[in-house]
């Protein structure tokens, strides 16, 4: 079976927005997948639709056409196949962000714990399954902390172990080593890639960030609403 066939696949999705002469077309017909275990880069000049593509992956706004899949589940062919899209986010996608957006008044592990019990997991698997992934991102010491009291490499390593606490398929990472510097970006996107690995999640990382490039064996460049595929000769 291709690799790819459990991962993320994207057929031919596209994005209009408004109606008649002011219709804006963001995505004309993108084209892209993701296998279990991989982390792609998706890069673009500003307006050229990444924002647009990582807002339906991530089933927060409606495509206009094409088709999603996710493993071997179709979840949008021209109209969404789930029909709880929370579900779908909570379960299913994992999210990063440029900022960690912990909940402040929460402790580590409970800003960790927290989606897993959402999900209707009990109190105790939700908060073993949070101490097992602040342990593998090497900040288990922390785990009584409140974010307040985290560093920003600290609260960006919580932010991953709660995008990965329900072990979604896929996790959509969003210029998440923007605030850094070059040490700190490059240990953010090598943890991306140990907890791919681990957790055989497909990981997309939209960025920027040029010091970031070279680490990923492919990226996809976005212009003018399409996707071009890329190979990095350059990648250690």
């Amino acid at each position: 079976m291709d690799r790819y066939n459990q991962g993320i696949r994207i057929e031919g999705l596209k994005k209009r927005y408004g109606t008649g002469d002011t219709a804006v077309d963001a995505l004309k017909g993108v084209d892209m997948q993701v296998a279990p275990g991989e982390v792609i880069g998706l890069i673009g000049p500003s307006g050229s639709g990444k924002s647009t593509l990582l807002k339906c992956l991530g089933a927060i706004i409606d495509p206009s056409a094409g088709r999603m899949t996710l493993g071997e589940q179709i979840i949008y062919e021209d109209a969404w196949k789930i029909p709880d899209l929370c579900a779908l986010r909570r379960d299913k996608i994992g999210f990063v962000f440029q900022a960690p957006y912990l909940i402040p008044f929460l402790d580590v592990t409970d800003n960790v714990a927290l989606l897993p019990m959402l999900a209707g997991r009990s109190n105790r698997e939700s908060r073993q399954r949070a101490m097992a992934l602040l342990e593998a991102l090497d900040v288990a010491h922390r785990a009584k902390a409140m974010p307040s009291q985290l560093s920003g490499g600290e609260q960006q390593r919580v932010a991953i172990a709660r995008a990965l606490v329900n072990r979604p398929p896929i996790i959509l990472a969003d210029e998440p080593t923007a605030p850094l510097d070059s040490e700190r970006a490059l240990t953010v996107i090598h943890l991306l890639e140990e907890m791919a690995a681990q957790f055989s999640t497909a990981i997309i990382v939209v960025t920027h960030d040029e010091k970031i490039i070279p680490t990923f064996k492919r990226i996809y460049s976005i212009r003018d609403g399409r996707t071009h595929e890329e190979q990095i000769k350059t990648h250690p």
